[in-house]
């Protein structure tokens, strides 16, 4: 049986642009010793800006775009570092102590080879994903992976102490990922995970790497940090996007998640036919009814709010905002998103807020108060993941002028 995921990204990305690119310089020591730190990871996180420290625990970031970014230093038998930097024009030049990692025991879990082969397998699919991209990543160190699945919650989470490294081949990126918590619930059938990367090119030819670019653009297009940079620069109907507002309710027929899941497990072992079908049909009852899209499209002005902070914007709307992208087609079947019969099969997705609003930055990044997605963006996954940096080939963000509306949020 296929069960359609939501997504909900918890993740801490960099924001505003300024002028001129700038750098940060400095020391990475040791808190007690104060000695110098060699070999340790220092990067912009979520970006494609990273180095290690050298012998003397010096480093150097040049080439900044300018913004506010989170500055991670990271290495084995130390406390993770991270620090918000805003980047300027002005060199900026640090020392950083890094706090010992005390040793920390892990709950003893036994499980057999088959068990963590199994549990990886189901956490692959959906951290890496499975559509085309995918087929071409690849994971360099996946026994470094912390694998539990609690049977009773139905619930599995992966952590790592060290950089979980998948080499994505199609879109030419070597992602260093720091996973503090990845967690499928098959429940609730949501996914989270939380944690801070960084992006590396991968060598190529110049033939290879104009395919790699096509992808990224590829990516990139239709994807949510396409809509969030559209929608601050006022360029959401230009680039085919459309906003409706949405509406609906639980389905008073389709019994709880769990409830569902419990019953087949139980009437499948009991070899019980009938009873299986019958909840095997409940399940395949879509979760919501009464659902109403208000055709008459969304203005940027409708949804999109000015924080106080430079080059952070907030977007805010009643119940569920439906996102459209009209230059791309869905050919994936999820019978609990709502399609209108005459409407195209765009791509969609909804947006739900678990807070008045969600923040995001002048990068199109969710830096606060991240919403949960369900449909196309949903589906999203490390395979089609780009930095934060990322700018498309066809249509340069720096264009990106316009002026957001006046409509101010008092944070």
């Amino acid at each position: 049986m296929r069960f359609p995921w939501l997504i909900l990204l918890v993740v801490l990305f960099p924001t505003a642009l300024f002028a001129q690119n700038g750098s940060i310089t400095g020391t990475v020591i040791s808190e007690s010793s104060k000695t110098p730190v060699a070999r340790a990871s220092v990067f912009l996180s979520n970006s494609s800006v990273g180095t290690a420290t050298s012998d003397d625990g010096t480093f150097a970031l040049r080439g900044i775009r300018p913004g506010q970014y989170t500055l991670v230093v990271s290495i084995l038998g130390y406390e993770t570092y991270s620090k918000t930097i805003l980047v300027g024009s002005d060199a900026i030049k640090l020392t950083i102590e890094l706090a010992a990692k005390p040793l920390m025991l892990r709950e003893v879990v036994i499980s057999s080879a088959a068990d963590w082969k199994k549990n990886y397998a189901a956490f692959k699919k959906e951290f890496i994903g499975t559509d085309e991209n995918a087929k071409n990543c690849v994971i360099i160190n996946p026994h470094i992976l912390n694998l539990t699945y609690n049977p009773t919650k139905q619930i599995l989470h992966a952590d790592a102490d060290e950089f979980l490294i998948v080499e994505n081949k199609s879109l030419g990126y070597r992602v260093k990922y720091l996973l503090n918590d990845f967690k499928i619930d098959k429940i609730s059938n949501i996914i989270s995970r939380q944690g801070q990367q960084v992006f590396e090119d991968l060598p190529g030819s110049a033939s290879q790497k104009k395919k790699w670019r096509q992808k990224r653009d590829e990516a990139y297009y239709g994807s949510a940090m396409h809509f969030y940079r559209d929608l601050y620069a006022g360029k959401i109907a230009q680039d085919g996007f459309v906003m409706y507002h949405f509406n609906r309710e639980f389905n008073p027929e389709r019994p709880a998640e769990d409830v569902i899941k419990r019953k087949i497990s139980q009437f499948y072992q009991q070899r019980r036919a009938d009873s299986l079908r019958y909840w095997q049909n409940l399940a395949n009852l879509s979760r919501y009814y009464k659902e109403k899209l208000d055709r008459q499209p969304l203005q940027e002005s409708d949804v999109l709010v000015r924080t106080q902070q430079a080059g952070i914007y907030a977007i805010h709307f009643p119940d569920y905002l439906y996102v459209v992208y009209t230059k791309r087609r869905d050919e994936v079947y999820n019978k609990d998103l709502y399609r209108p019969l005459d409407m195209p099969n765009y791509e969609a997705t909804v947006i739900t807020l678990f807070s008045p609003y969600a923040l995001f930055d002048m990068n199109g990044i969710v830096v606060d108060n991240a919403p949960l997605y369900e449909g196309a963006w949903a589906n999203a996954r490390i395979s089609d993941l780009l930095p934060v940096d990322y700018v498309p080939e066809k249509n340069s963000y720096d264009s990106m002028t316009h002026d957001p509306p006046n409509k101010l949020m008092n944070k």
